[in-house]
């Protein structure tokens, strides 16, 4: 195998290719999806200054449920409606990316639930306010990162709480997202990740990377980037199409599949994968 297609095995596009086209793995056309639905959220945690929105494709597929982050507004309801009824494989074909993530993600989901994972560590969000599950969900994913003491994580996708945990650590951070903006404390947010990758010792990416069109980018960069820079990923977005690049290109996960924490405040499960998944 050639060093580009080393690069390229590990990537999203690849990934969809396979599902696509390889006859082993394209989904039989009687697995459609049942239900397709948004959930929109807006948050401004107790004790919080700062407020965002998010908006959630879903789709069922069985007892499974995958899911795509979009930006609000950016999947029109009539798209969303479209999706139910639909093959998973005609939907692997889909004009719009976050809806061949979420239908991949329903399907991997259907056919290896993460709590049958035997690779999986479950583990639990306790039950709580909006502010006491964000910040025990992210002691749960900050603790994947393979970072040394004092060293600096490039945060891509910013959640505060994250932020915060890192902190805890005692280790430094770089907070990058598309928007930019600010942090909850003031600092600049970066709104391209590769000019400041060379910075930092490891990487933690959201799952909404997926979904958006720049995972591939950062597993482009990171692998060409001559050293090793560790990549743990937490995804509420696309959970089991992330498993599915655990040691091509992401080296630790945290999945939350649909129901997320932020829908309720009973205890829900975490499923932490470390280190590569063979198959």
């Amino acid at each position: 195998m050639t060093v580009d297609a080393e690069t390229n095995a590990g990537t999203l596009a690849a990934l969809l290719d396979r599902y696509r086209t390889d006859e082993a793995l394209i989904p039989p056309a009687d697995i459609a999806v049942s239900v397709a639905f948004t959930t929109c959220q807006g948050v401004r945690h107790g004790g919080r200054n700062g407020s965002y929105r998010n908006q959630v494709l879903s789709l069922r597929v069985g007892a499974a449920t995958g899911s795509c982050a979009v930006e609000p507004g950016a999947v029109e309801p009539e798209v969303v409606h479209a999706c139910a009824g639909m093959p998973v494989v005609d939907l692997l074909h889909h004009e719009k990316l976050p809806v061949q993530v979420a239908a991949l993600d329903a399907y991997l989901t259907h056919l290896r639930p993460h709590a049958c994972d035997a690779r999986a560590e479950t583990v639990q969000v306790p039950a709580g306010d909006s502010l006491q599950r964000s910040l025990a969900r992210a002691q749960h994913v900050t603790g994947l990162v393979d970072a040394p003491p004092g060293g600096r994580v490039l945060v891509i996708g910013v959640v505060n709480s994250l932020l915060a945990c890192l902190r805890d650590r005692g280790l430094r951070y770089l907070p990058c997202d598309l928007k930019g903006g600010t942090t909850e404390w003031g600092e600049p947010v970066v709104a391209d990740f590769t000019q400041v990758l060379d910075d930092c010792e490891a990487v933690l990416a959201s799952g909404m990377m997926l979904g958006n069109g720049t995972f591939d980018r950062l597993r482009e960069s990171v692998a060409t980037s001559g050293r090793p820079v560790p990549v743990t990923v937490f995804a509420q977005s696309g959970a089991a199409v992330a498993r599915e690049l655990l040691g091509r290109g992401v080296d630790a996960l945290s999945a939350e599949p649909y129901p997320f924490f932020w829908l309720t405040g009973d205890a829900s499960p975490l499923f932490l994968y470390r280190g590569p998944c063979p198959r």
